[in-house]
């Protein structure tokens, strides 16, 4: 007969036992430290209650960044300087993804914590990880650090430096930056939303003169860099304005390739009217200048503490659908697009409350661990397997559309006043001079639904050779019939062509890595 002790013991080895398989199987299941085993590569990876009456001949095939010479996308790997995201759990997700460019934070407060001592072992581990992969690295300068008396804020919305012997620290440190890295980062960008800081001390004017002296140094240690200035929160075109002006007065703008800007808004295609109206404004200083959208994104889910556009009723398949509008309808205005961000990001708490961006195309938690891929992306994967810099916009496009049975003249919009708009760009291959066409419902915020409408769309002097109709959610190649489709010349008209609120492509099917 056992005694109490006995079975106390005995209970407790058991008990013992199981936690001791439960971290085990945790250790199995949970992914290792930035290894990227949660990515699907299978064929359905994503499945959608998307209906297209067509036959199903594949799926996109992913392709690696080493496949890509060079496309129009960037990635926003953004707060690492605020330890609110963690490179080595997220960096074996990026190759995969086929995106090249990387958009970062360099951390003045975290690499400076004592007086003229730089702790650069933090920005090392990243920036040599990311050139080896063959990523390229494009690097702000910012934030501030409070070290210094009037060396301003160190997160979003602080204030720039003011005090002499702050800027004189700026100084120093930037230099020491580009002198450290310039031989694996040739993008920089300098601070980030100034116009959210200090109304007072953030004035365009001594923003200017920021940019300016940053600029300067830059170039003075790299000739050949690239520079974005400006980094706008939203577009105030008043604040651009007198940005401008004082660049332009001091005789500076050949400093800079780039003005960036961050525009969010619920529907993407909403805003292009605003952008046209900032390239006025650059035009009116220096035409010479390319607009970049420097970060944009949509969240996953919404509710309270999300970060811009949270506050709506976000999916994962609306995010998916949100992000690569953004993406081609960029493309599709010859904007670089720059989309916020690899991974969801884990603010400092309020209070009791963990804030999380959500925004990221890979789940993370408060410890901020990758855990899997969203549909996202996938989606963006998808897109940059197919759009790179070997293909080139077909600038005089008129398409025609017949639908509801309504036909339309269709150009590249920015928005038009009716409820049944949609976006259509054309792109062909240098090489080939094979065709494909990008097409979605634009007049509407993302939704869940994947209902369709049937549209037959006009192409003049279009080329293809074997048309397919390409679903960018979920990746799936169709064939199109042959009683859908039918050329007269270099006139083709595509029947009954189901369209969402999602890019579809038409494609030749030679411009589609297909599995």
């Amino acid at each position: 007969m056992k005694t109490m002790k006995q079975s106390v013991g005995e209970e407790m080895l058991s008990i013992c036992t199981m936690c001791l398989l439960l971290v085990c199987l945790t250790m199995i299941l949970l992914p290792a430290h930035g290894d990227a085993q949660n990515i699907d590569t299978s064929r359905n990876r994503v499945i959608t209650d998307l209906k297209v009456p067509f036959a199903l001949i594949g799926s996109i095939k992913p392709r690696s960044t080493n496949e890509i010479q060079s496309s129009n996308w960037i990635l926003g790997c953004e707060t690492l300087d605020r330890d609110m995201t963690d490179y080595e759990q997220y960096k074996a997700y990026i190759a995969p993804l086929g995106i090249k460019r990387l958009r970062m934070q360099a951390g003045w407060a975290k690499t400076e914590k004592t007086k003229g001592v730089y702790d650069w072992a933090w920005l090392d581990n990243i920036i040599n990880d990311a050139a080896k992969q063959g990523f390229q690295p494009w690097l702000e300068t910012g934030y501030g650090n409070p070290l210094y008396e009037g060396g301003g804020g160190i997160t979003l919305s602080g204030g720039i430096p003011t005090s002499a012997v702050a800027l004189k620290a700026w100084d120093k440190w930037v230099d020491a930056l580009v002198k450290r890295y310039k031989d694996k980062v040739k993008d920089w960008e300098i601070w980030n939303e100034p116009n959210f800081g200090d109304n007072e001390i953030n004035r365009p004017e001594l923003v200017a003169a920021l940019n300016i002296r940053t600029a300067e140094i830059i170039k003075k240690n790299q000739p050949a860099a690239t520079i974005s200035g400006l980094a706008m929160g939203h577009i105030s075109l008043d604040y651009a304005d007198a940005f401008f002006r004082v660049i332009h007065q001091k005789k500076k703008m050949n400093l800079f390739d780039n003005m960036t800007y961050h525009d969010y808004v619920y529907n993407p295609d909403a805003n292009y009217g605003h952008v046209g109206d900032l390239r006025r404004v650059l035009d009116k200083y220096a035409p010479q200048v390319k607009l970049r959208q420097g970060e944009n994104g949509s969240p996953s889910f919404g509710g309270p503490n999300r970060g811009a556009i949270g506050d709506y009723d976000w999916t994962e398949l609306s995010q998916a659908k949100w992000n690569i509008r953004r993406m081609l309808g960029d493309l599709g205005h010859d904007i670089e697009s720059s989309i916020l961000g690899i991974i969801d990001m884990n603010y400092p708490k309020t209070g009791p409350i963990t804030r999380m961006n959500v925004k990221g195309i890979i789940e993370s938690d408060s410890t901020k661990r990758a855990i899997r891929p969203k549909m996202a992306y996938y989606a963006m994967q998808n897109v940059a397997a197919i759009f790179d810099h070997s293909l080139q916009r077909l600038k005089d496009l008129h398409p025609t559309f017949n639908a509801d049975p309504r036909v339309d003249t269709l150009e590249h919009r920015y928005a038009k006043n009716t409820d049944r708009s949609i976006s259509v760009y054309g792109y062909e291959k240098i090489s080939t001079k094979m065709q494909l066409y990008s097409i979605w419902n634009d007049e509407y915020i993302p939704t869940n639904s994947n209902t369709t409408r049937n549209i037959t769309l006009t192409f003049l002097n279009a080329n293809f050779s074997e048309p397919v109709y390409v679903d960018l959610i979920t990746g799936a190649v169709f064939e199109i019939p042959s009683g859908n489709w039918t050329r007269k010349g270099n006139k083709y008209t595509f029947k009954d062509m189901p369209i969402y609120d999602s890019p579809i492509l038409i494609a030749d099917k030679s411009l589609i890595p297909t599995r």
